[in-house]
């Protein structure tokens, strides 16, 4: 564990150059704590960002979903010694970072979502290439999917290795994969029954993933299937995608906001606190790797030492995240 100061170094910072440090607390979760931090300041200086905005914000963190879960999915087998499985998954993470690239700016959509709306506005034409990209995906992964399920060797290792339940998970409070790998339905993109997602999730009947067994394979399966979802739901934000300005003026001014944005691996939550000129009094980010790292030290006692880097990579926690 490291500190690095992060917090302090928010401290007196303009709303704008918040926007800047906040995406790189952890660089693969850029949509996430950009979006986060946004709805904070937005709350605190009474915003609404427009619709465009929101259905750009959802179609970037859901890019950020799917590109992660191809390079851990890569990953996975490559622990496994299936290097095959690294070299197919990470070749169509390529594909698709590039494409946010030339649509957005940035290969992982850095600095994108700012407080107010977006700073990036792809035309139709890029809209459309991301559409006919998560079809092209979707058949690719779908093989790679039906390879892993079926590889003796890759199951021999996935299944009951690195098992945590869902009372620890409860315990332990955790969010995101590694929650619903446990069979707990906690996806802040979801409506549930005391819980309306924000918008535009709330009209894109988001359908949340889960699995019981709580192991390395459980972790997979999680992140094939919310590969699925997400180009399910990347295709409905594009063609559904408002008309409009992409971005409201932000007025600096004294106030407190709080927002949580389900990233990829779980809840991202910011905090702020403005002072009257809109400068940061305080900020605070919150990983969700803050309550799994716990939750790894369970899942490695009743494994090999060899199985441990699988394990790991199978929650794919952030350093950079829990080391503020």
């Amino acid at each position: 564990y490291q500190h690095k100061g992060v917090e302090q170094r928010f401290i007196g910072m303009d709303i704008e150059r918040g926007a800047k440090l906040i995406g790189r607390i952890s660089g693969d979760s850029t949509c996430a704590y950009a979006w986060a931090y946004a709805v904070a300041v937005e709350s605190a200086c009474g915003v609404e960002p427009p619709p465009r905005a929101l259905g750009l914000r959802a179609l970037m963190l859901e890019r950020e979903r799917v590109a992660n879960h191809l390079g851990d999915l890569g990953m996975l087998g490559n622990d496994a010694a299936f290097g095959f499985g690294l070299t197919q998954f990470f070749k169509l993470k390529e594909d698709w970072v590039r494409l946010s690239h030339q649509a957005f700016g940035h290969r992982f959509m850095m600095d994108c979502i700012v407080p107010g709306g977006v700073a990036a506005n792809p035309d139709a034409a890029l809209r459309s290439a991301m559409a006919d990209q998560c079809d092209a995906i979707e058949r690719e992964v779908r093989e790679l999917k039906t390879l892993y399920d079926e590889h003796a060797g890759l199951q021999d290792r996935f299944l009951t290795t690195g098992t945590i339940n869902d009372a620890l998970a409860q315990e332990l409070s955790l969010t995101g994969i590694a929650a619903r790998a446990t069979g707990m339905l906690l996806d802040g993109r979801a409506w549930r029954q005391d819980y309306e997602p924000p918008v535009p999730y709330a009209g894109l009947g988001v359908r949340p993933v889960s699995d019981m067994r709580g192991d390395v394979a459980a972790r997979a399966a999680v992140r094939f299937a919310e590969v699925f979802e997400s180009l399910r739901l990347i295709r409905k934000l594009v063609a559904g995608m408002p008309g409009g300005s992409a971005r409201a003026k932000v007025a600096p001014r004294a106030g407190k906001g709080l927002g949580v944005i389900e990233g990829w691996r779980g809840e991202v939550l910011v905090g702020v606190d403005l002072d009257a000129e809109g400068r940061i009094l305080r900020a605070h980010p919150h990983d969700p790797s803050w309550q799994v790292w716990p939750a790894l030290e369970h899942a490695v006692m009743k494994d090999i030492v060899p199985d441990f880097p699988l394990i790991n990579k199978s929650f794919n926690l952030s350093y950079s995240g829990q080391d503020i």
